[in-house]
């Protein structure tokens, strides 16, 4: 009997208390999970480097889900932490639509889909 496949993905939670335009949310949306794959490279970890191999040749599954707060999206973050997982906290740099230092979404993975629903599963999709 073989054991079922485990399935990776990476969650990217996203502020919906600020207003940002589809283009600035896409942008905000990319940095997370973009910085989130250089947190893996840059790590040395070697089991995050297998779940970024496993997520990769698995169709990379992005899923963006909401928070209703700055608050709501640091706890997301501290608990994928806290957890051991790879996570991203983005800053944005306000040269566009947000004041500087606004802090908009968090990349949770790529890790195992049952871990990562640890943190995110509660999240209702945006």
């Amino acid at each position: 009997m073989t054991r079922a496949m485990q399935e990776y993905k990476q969650v990217i939670a996203v502020r919906t208390d600020i207003k940002m335009s589809k283009g600035k949310l896409a942008a905000q949306v990319a940095h997370a999970a973009v910085e989130a794959v250089f947190l893996i490279l840059d790590s040395g970890h070697p089991e995050w480097s297998r779940w970024l191999r496993e997520w990769r040749s698995q169709g990379q599954k992005k899923v963006v889900v909401k928070v209703q707060s700055e608050q709501e999206l640091l706890q997301v973050y501290q608990e994928a932490r806290r957890l051991g997982l790879p996570a991203s906290l983005i800053t944005d740099a306000g040269h566009t639509e947000l004041p500087p230092g606004t802090r908009t979404t968090v990349g949770v993975g790529p890790a195992p889909s049952q871990l990562v629903d640890r943190v995110t599963g509660r999240l209702k999709l945006l």
